[in-house]
């Protein structure tokens, strides 16, 4: 039994009429008639009463017109989930966000617009640190990840870079420096510095050393913080000073303040990752939307329109 032949046949029960039905088809009426006549021959039956103008189903014909119009939806129905699919209109992605990222307003800024403009796609988001995201990616547990640039290469990652963000100095309670606009990390090159482990992001981590080394001296490393926003905790509890991402100045500490730096200052920069043979459009939208929602978010200069030292609220 061939698909074309349940559509003649749904066609001809439709319009009760051969000859209407070869002009809905828009082809020839003898082909359809011999159609239709393979069909009876081949399910054994009559499935229509020829009339003398036009015809009707058989109770035969009834029976098979029900099952035959229910194929046909379900191939129509098929068929446009899979042309939804195709244009990335349908179906899943799990999206994987560094910690730091989920503070920068850029990240829930392109999840709500892809969100918006693909309201079929299920997004899965989940959080851990860069190297474990990579590995993610690598094994497929997630699709695609917004992380801070790394080190961490293989071909099978591609890296596409989104911005840079400016970082800053942060000091603990009370600290003599607090109501300096601007501070270079010399000023406070005999204060212990907290950083997170080095393995969690470590293009970051060699960037704040760097900048330390350039500005003439080799920081004092205090006690590791276990992420790179859960360094602002330890500066609060009085365990030293950090320099953290300028989003992260989202965290309230009581008395903690936020400094731009002077001179020579690390960047964080944001990069969507995916893997090398990605060829998922739901996957690439998403892409599309991060770049575009950067560009839009560049424009506004969010950043740029903040104080230069900000003191935390007390919570």
């Amino acid at each position: 039994m061939e698909f074309r032949h349940l559509k003649y046949f749904v066609t001809v029960a439709e319009e009760r009429h051969f000859t209407r039905a070869a002009e809905r088809l828009g082809m020839a009426q003898p082909p359809i008639s011999q159609q239709v006549h393979k069909l009876e021959h081949e399910v054994g039956a009559q499935l229509f009463r020829r009339l003398t103008r036009g015809v009707e189903l058989t109770d035969a014909g009834r029976v098979l017109y029900g099952d035959a119009r229910k194929i046909l939806d379900l191939v129509e129905q098929a068929r446009c989930r899979v042309q939804s699919a195709a244009r990335g209109q349908t179906g899943s992605i799990r999206v994987g966000l560094a910690g730091s990222v989920v503070f920068h307003p850029v990240v829930p800024e392109v999840v709500r617009a892809y969100r918006e403009s693909h309201p079929q796609v299920t997004i899965s988001p989940s959080e851990n640190n860069i190297s474990a995201l990579v590995d993610d990616l690598i094994e497929e547990r997630i699709d695609i990840a917004i992380i801070r640039q790394t080190s961490q290469v293989s071909e099978r990652i591609k890296l596409a870079p989104l911005l840079d963000e400016r970082m800053l100095l942060v000091l603990p309670p009370q600290h003599k420096l607090a109501d300096s606009a601007r501070i270079s990390l010399a000023d406070v090159a005999h204060e212990r510095l907290i950083l997170f482990p080095r393995s969690i992001a470590p293009v970051l981590y060699d960037d704040v050393i760097s900048a330390c080394q350039r500005a003439g001296f080799s920081p004092q490393l205090g006690q590791e913080s276990t992420q790179v926003a859960s360094a602002v905790n330890m500066v609060a509890a009085g365990f030293g000073v950090t320099v953290v991402p300028h989003s992260i100045r989202q965290l309230h500490h009581a008395g903690v303040t936020y400094h731009e730096i002077e001179g020579t200052q690390p960047t964080a920069q944001l990069v969507v990752a995916y893997r090398s043979n990605e060829f998922s459009r739901v996957v690439r939208d998403f892409i599309h939307a991060a770049h575009r929602e950067t560009r839009r978010h560049k424009a506004s200069d969010v950043n740029g329109s903040a104080p230069a030292v900000a003191r935390s609220a007390h919570v």
